[in-house]
């Protein structure tokens, strides 16, 4: 005999009745929505995308997998939770993953194993990995249906170095060394357009520029009668970034740095503000007002949008309330009054914030562990493609189902985190799911909705 069986052993009883515990209960994984993630790709195609792009200098007479294959595993693993490349050792023998890269369960010989999944991580140079990074924006690209105008938000986020990694900056915000991830987002869709690997320091202008630069020029190929408009932070609103933008027929709407001059042009509106809050009973009066300003950097006049909040406001060491007024500004290119920019289209990049979220919290994207930068780049583009892998999952639930609009976490816990046994026969290969599960009328409806359309 080649496999060990373990002996059977007791618990407790339960009323009056023995409980014994063995491990005859077949081949089973703890993964079933290895199935649903496996008809995302299937719809998506983006891990094929990324494997098309992976460089593969091994001898053909000697592939044990695919690279397809393993595109695909660390994706699914990373989607399911497991969050580095040493999963993959126990991963391996499941039936489902097997399944989901498209061997059969108990026939198909055992994946790849962590060491290989590292050389794969490792193997680009720098070149392959932006060729990779590219592929992330073409599936953006061929992956949403453009209308005439669409908003993709740039922003980026801290993520902890965790020893001694190119790249990694001291940052004094947050005390310690890391990285600040650029992402950027397709507002309408929710879906990355892509993730880049850069230092924790604040964007520089031309760097800005060249990101902008590139991801439009890409972005056309797949949308060539849509415009795009950028949105990010103050960071992001650097004059090199806004005059690219106004040259290529490009907009923007970016936050903007207050000082003096710009306070001083609110004078006026800020008084009014403070006699009507004052006159009012209300907790909070906003005041919108638009204008032309020219810093000293710019070449050319642009439009500024002021937004004024007044309030009463705790004064420090003293009992009493004083009244303050806090003014935010933003520079834009878009047509519009004052208020609708500010409140309907700046303010809604807040939405950036749980994108990042789940990129980074709930997909574990923040564990760049490798040295090189390069390989670190390439582990972002695998995460990346996870994302779009339970987008997709989650696209796919009816729009009447709580699970609808909820986070990944939820949905891992609710359709991926669950027992199947696989059975397979000669001609057919059965994946029985619990009786007991509690969503397994919402699992059927997404399975089948991932189903390709044709015949």
């Amino acid at each position: 005999m080649t496999d060990d069986t373990l002996l059977a052993f007791d618990l407790p009883s339960v009323h009056r009745k023995k409980l014994t515990v063995d491990f005859d209960g077949g081949n089973q994984s703890s993964d079933g929505g290895l199935l649903l993630l496996r008809q995302a790709e299937r719809k998506l195609g983006v891990c094929r995308r990324l494997a098309d792009a992976m460089p593969d200098r091994r001898d053909p007479n000697r592939i044990c997998h695919e690279m397809f294959e393993m595109v695909m595993a660390r994706v699914s693993a990373i989607a399911c939770g497991h969050k580095d490349a040493i999963d993959l050792d126990r991963l391996r023998h499941d039936p489902l993953m097997k399944l989901a890269v498209g061997r059969c369960p108990e026939s198909g010989a055992a994946l790849a194993s962590q060491s290989t999944i590292s050389r794969l991580e490792n193997a680009p140079s720098k070149t392959e990995a932006a060729r990779l990074t590219t592929a992330l924006v073409d599936q953006a690209g061929t992956s949403v249906t453009p209308r005439q105008q669409e908003i993709l938000d740039i922003d980026d986020t801290f993520c902890a170095a965790h020893g001694g990694q190119q790249l990694a900056f001291w940052n004094a915000h947050h005390d310690e060394r890391g990285f600040a991830s650029m992402h950027i987002y397709h507002v309408a869709s929710g879906t990355p357009v892509v993730t880049i690997l850069r230092p924790a320091r604040t964007p520089k202008g031309t760097e800005v520029r060249t990101v902008i630069k590139h991801v439009t020029k890409r972005m056309r190929r797949h949308w060539p009668r849509t415009r795009i408009v950028w949105r990010g932070d103050s960071h992001y609103g650097r004059v090199e970034a806004m005059e690219w933008a106004e040259n290529n027929d490009a907009d923007y709407i970016f936050g903007l740095a207050g000082n003096a001059v710009l306070d001083a042009m609110v004078a006026e509106t800020a008084d009014y503000l403070r006699f009507h809050h004052a006159m009012s009973s209300k907790a909070k009066l906003r005041s919108f007002a638009s204008f032309m300003y020219q810093a000293g950097s710019w070449k050319r006049p642009r439009k500024v949008v002021a937004r004024l909040e007044c309030s009463l406001q705790p004064v420090a060491g003293e009992t009493g309330m004083r009244q303050e007024v806090d003014i935010r500004y933003v520079v834009t290119s878009l047509k519009g009054s004052a208020q609708h920019l500010y409140e309907n289209v700046y303010c809604q990049r807040g939405q950036m914030e749980n994108l990042i979220k789940l990129h980074k919290a709930q997909l574990a994207s923040d564990r760049m562990s490798c040295h090189s930068a390069t390989a670190n780049q390439v582990r972002l583009v695998l995460h990346t493609a996870a994302f779009w892998l339970m987008h997709g999952v989650r696209s796919a639930i009816p729009q009447t189902s709580p699970l609808a609009s909820c986070e990944f976490a939820t949905i891992r816990e609710r359709l991926i985190k669950i027992g199947a046994r696989v059975i397979e026969h000669i001609a057919r290969i059965r994946v029985q799911l619990p009786t007991s599960c509690p969503e397994r009328a919402l699992f059927r409806t997404v399975a089948l909705g991932l189903m390709p359309s044709g015949p």
